[in-house]
């Protein structure tokens, strides 16, 4: 882990709704930290708190955990760097985030990790957690050096949107990553069914004239790593899935025991291919928007708990890149700040999961995911990781107004409700809507 330092002295928020899944607490108390680190707050005395925060009114969270986020350092700093990266987390309130590997060059060695870890101690303003490519160069060929990762500190591994397709390497890859402990991350796509394609299959991209991109390609390579984690007995997780199908698969692994999980976004589970029909670039997704249908079935997946965890791949892109035509743009928006406001509408507001359901997928899952033993709860000894919410509050997206880079997103003038208004970081303020804006 890279990024600020803890604070000194003694931290007391005081007085709101603490909702703590991992410890089953949703109850109104005082949450106390001594020298960036959760303590029992009955044994100190008022007298002796440093910094007190009025938290009356609000929900105080385990500190937020974004497992899938692109930083674009090294390689692409006009996109984002380390530095916006991480203010721009700051703001959506997520305490930690974990970078993916695809920077340029791709972070497949000892010595890239060791840069990029070194590059946020001097300038995160959240927590950083990195992972390294399963394959050199991410080009799905020879296996990287996964023990030399580990060692440099990654916590997971993937190839991200280089999906490997060599189902022998990905054998290899699970066995070898099982051995020293390192989860896989996979995005799964397979690229033969998906060739060309620019957005999902079915009425609208008929309508519309651009090239399809099924359902199935994705639901491929989710039964390939399933099987793969039965026959090795070795963990993962599935990115940002999209389909009815493909939650169906993880449900049925999972019940026969299999070590799977899979990953929910904000735009998969709010917005569909309908809204590709006016062309608009901040639209086009990998993997892209699917149906009414697909909702329906992530929504189910979440309460079910076949999807565990909730993450906003946040892909930062410069203006001029989306500003072409609908099939020569990337792919992706950017979701940091946005993500809170999205989830807390469409989950809570509109689908009325309980807000320690929604929690639990951005704070403890992830954190057991790549264990990381201090962070997504507030108990005892857990590093002073806090995000204070208010999940009443209606707010207005203004892209104009993000620590991001980059200004991708397909939510500018959206009307949300709930919205992070204080993000602590090892005992330190690192974000409040009131002083920051």
């Amino acid at each position: 882990m890279s990024g600020p330092k803890h604070a000194q002295g003694v931290l007391r928020v005081r007085g709101g709704l603490v909702i703590d899944p991992a410890n089953g607490a949703e109850e109104v108390r005082d949450v106390v930290a001594i020298g960036g680190r959760i303590v029992d707050g009955a044994g100190v005395a008022m007298a002796a708190t440093d910094e007190v925060i009025d938290a009356r009114g609000l929900v105080v969270a385990p500190g937020l955990i974004d497992v899938h986020v692109h930083l674009r350092e090294p390689g692409r700093p006009d996109k984002e760097d380390i530095a916006s990266g991480t203010r721009a987390a700051a703001r959506g309130g997520f305490t930690s985030v974990v970078a993916m590997p695809n920077t340029t060059p791709p972070a497949d060695s000892a010595s890239a990790i060791a840069w990029m870890r070194q590059r946020a101690e001097e300038r995160a303003a959240v927590n950083v957690f990195f992972t390294g490519c399963i394959s050199q160069g991410q080009k799905g060929e020879l296996m990287a050096p996964l023990a030399s990762l580990k060692r440099a500190g990654v916590v997971a591994v993937s190839d991200d949107g280089q999906c490997v397709q060599n189902a022998e390497l990905m054998r290899r890859a699970f066995e070898y990553a099982g051995m020293i402990g390192l989860p896989i991350l996979d995005h799964c796509q397979d690229f033969n069914l998906s060739a060309g394609g620019a957005m999902n299959e079915g009425y609208w991209s008929t309508l519309l004239g651009l090239p399809g991109w099924p359902a199935i390609a994705e639901e491929m390579i989710i039964s390939r790593d399933a099987l793969l984690a039965e026959f090795t007995s070795h963990h993962v997780h599935c990115q940002h899935v999209t389909t009815a199908g493909g939650v169906r698969i993880i449900r049925e692994a999972k019940q026969r025991g299999v070590r799977i999980s899979g990953e929910a976004t904000p735009h998969h589970l709010t917005l569909t291919d309908a809204a590709v029909q006016d062309f608009d670039t901040n639209f086009k997704m990998n993997p892209p928007l699917r149906t009414a249908r697909d909702i329906e079935a992530l929504v189910e997946g979440l309460e079910d708990g076949t999807i565990e965890i909730l993450a906003t791949d946040h892909a930062p892109h410069c203006s001029y890149e989306k500003e072409v035509e609908f099939e020569a743009a990337p792919f992706g928006i950017v979701g940091l700040e946005t993500a809170l406001g999205v989830l807390f509408q469409a989950l809570h507001h509109h689908h009325k999961l309980p807000l320690a359901k929604i929690l639990r997928k951005l704070t403890i899952n992830p954190a057991k995911l790549l264990g990381l033993a201090d962070k997504g709860h507030l108990g005892p000894g857990a590093d002073a990781d806090i995000t204070l919410i208010d999940p009443g509050m209606e707010w207005v997206v203004d892209r104009s107004t993000f620590a991001s880079k980059s200004h991708n997103t397909p939510w500018h003038g959206a009307h949300l409700k709930g919205r992070a208004v204080k993000t602590i970081v090892g005992g330190r303020v690192v974000w409040d809507l009131a002083r920051d804006g």
